[in-house]
């Protein structure tokens, strides 16, 4: 077995409102905004707020938020409509990406994105047997 395996890196979360998303959790995990990423003087304009923010803290993983245009309401845990969250992991360079992708595919996942040959963030995204993406990537 590979001794380079997969570390979990953040949690991400889909939200039609990153900002309102992460101040909510900012608050109730009590956890600090990655630097940057933090909320724009009152009035000022948010670009971070509408793309990705990420919040980090305590000993648990981080949670990042990504902004999407719609998003339907979880109905969980019943109705039509399950939770939804991708995971981000990550390897020490392309060759254990390599090697975790091998590995991926035959425990059962399934490649819906290929941007290994990306020279500032290689990656690749699955979706794993149930169908839910996760991305391994150098980092």
């Amino acid at each position: 077995m590979d001794d380079a395996l997969p570390t979990i890196r953040q949690v991400v979360l889909d939200t039609t409102d990153a900002r309102g998303l992460a101040e909510f959790y900012r608050g109730l995990f009590g956890l600090r905004y990655r630097d940057g990423d933090e909320p724009p003087p009152q009035g000022e304009p948010d670009p971070r707020g509408e793309d990705w923010l990420v919040l980090r803290g305590g000993d648990g993983v981080p949670l990042a938020f990504q902004q999407v245009a719609s998003l339907p309401a979880a109905t969980w845990p019943e109705g039509p409509v399950p939770q939804q969250l991708h995971l981000d992991a990550t390897v020490p360079d392309v060759a254990a990406l390599d090697a975790q992708h091998a590995r991926a595919l035959a425990l059962g996942a399934r490649l819906l994105h290929d941007r290994s040959d990306d020279p500032e963030e290689p990656l690749r995204v699955y979706a794993d047997p149930a169908g839910h993406p996760f991305c391994l990537f150098v980092g």
